[in-house]
């Protein structure tokens, strides 16, 4: 069983910034793909970015790429969202997830098994 904590949101500004970070117990994280969801309130839950398991891939959704960067660090076991530039529409509750089989497109949630219980991020304007 994978156990996955994300850390880092908060209330910011518009243009402002924020790290978020997902720390997991596993032995080995570089086995898994990491990717980060999230979710606005009456909104279905949306991919936001992925990186493959040895981290040389990465994936955004179109309305972050250039803003946001997604980055793991197998040492500390550990994977990490960028995000610069924010915008009220980012606001949601982002989600840390892990897939170590699926070999499916990183942007369906289906593909992953293990989730994080989530960090609220709220950007006002």
């Amino acid at each position: 069983q994978v156990q996955l904590v994300e850390s880092g949101g908060g209330l910011v500004q518009a243009g402002n910034s924020l790290r978020l970070s997902c720390a997991a117990s596993v032995r080995t994280l570089s086995e898994y793909a990491m990717g980060w969801f999230r979710q606005a309130p009456g909104k279905e839950r949306e991919f936001v970015a992925a990186i493959s398991s040895s981290g040389d891939k990465t994936y955004y959704t179109d309305s972050v790429k250039g803003r946001f960067t997604i980055s793991r660090d197998n040492a500390k076991n550990t994977a990490y969202l960028q995000m610069n530039s924010l915008k009220p529409e980012d606001t949601a509750v982002y989600y840390c997830t892990a897939r170590k089989y699926y070999s499916g497109s990183y942007s369906q949630a289906i593909g992953y098994d293990y989730w994080g219980q989530g960090t609220q991020v709220t950007v006002s304007s």
